[in-house]
């Protein structure tokens, strides 16, 4: 399985900036998949952005305008720009990709990387 290592986490003042970094090893397949959870203090974990090999990036509707998904397929590595950040953004980052191999497919987590956004 896949070992991802998520990078860029910190401490930011509100209407600041930060971007995130995912760099998979281990064994993958095809990666089909790339995208970004975050689980605030007290709350389950939730969608950031997603996005498929060849399609167009999906974003939950609280970071529309303000987060940039961007994949890099050969390189096993996915950032997340985030802009423009709220107090309400503090959260765990997660960083997760999807492999297969035939009809097997593979769900990639990493250990997540904190975000705290506060003056």
């Amino acid at each position: 399985q896949g070992h991802l290592v998520e990078s860029g986490g910190g401490l930011v003042q509100p209407g600041g900036s930060l971007r995130l970094s995912c760099v998979a090893s281990g064994t993958m397949f095809s990666i089909y998949a790339m995208g970004w959870y975050r689980q605030p203090p007290g709350k389950q974990r939730e969608l950031v952005a997603r996005v498929m090999r060849g399609e167009i990036p999906i974003y939950a509707d609280s970071v529309k305008g303000r987060f940039t998904i961007s994949p890099d397929y050969a390189k096993r590595t996915v950032y997340l720009q985030m802009s423009s950040l709220k107090p309400e953004d503090t959260a765990v980052y997660y960083c997760n990709m999807k492999d297969r191999l035939g009809e097997s497919e593979y769900d990639n987590w990493g250990q997540g990387t904190q975000v705290t956004v506060s003056s």
